[in-house]
């Protein structure tokens, strides 16, 4: 994990390997801040959508009992999201180092699409 201070807070970026950790666990939600026609086509398995242009960091809800933690493909977005987050006051904030590409280039599972078909369909992690 990387912290770093921005507008006076602190944004923590994590790995996919720390975020799959903690998801896996139970500890984390995930928050995808891509468009819905990236979502559709592939996303963590679970993860709530939230694009980025609807984005309101005081409609967020409470971080209560699981942290929230922001992605999208590239963490291009999820980082600017941070730290608009950061600047309200919001803590703590955290996004995924790398985004969804990064997440699937380590392997992680995921949700995907048939191309055949256009069905969701579950692809497995190399762990799995």
């Amino acid at each position: 994990m990387k912290t770093e201070t921005v507008d006076g807070g602190t944004i923590e970026t994590w790995t996919p390997q720390e975020v799959w950790d903690a998801y896996s666990q139970g500890k984390i939600a995930l928050i995808d801040v891509r468009t819905p026609q990236e979502y559709m086509l592939e996303h963590v398995e679970g993860a709530l959508l939230l694009p980025m242009p609807f984005f309101d960091s005081e409609k967020l809800p409470s971080q209560e009992g699981k942290r929230l933690v922001l992605y999208c493909g590239s963490s291009a977005r999820s980082g600017r999201i941070a730290s608009a987050c950061a600047a309200k006051g919001l803590a703590p904030v955290t996004h995924m180092e790398g985004g969804f590409a990064a997440w699937k280039q380590v392997g992680l599972p995921y949700m995907g699409t048939d191309m055949a078909t256009g069905a969701p369909k579950r692809v497995p992690g190399k762990q799995d």
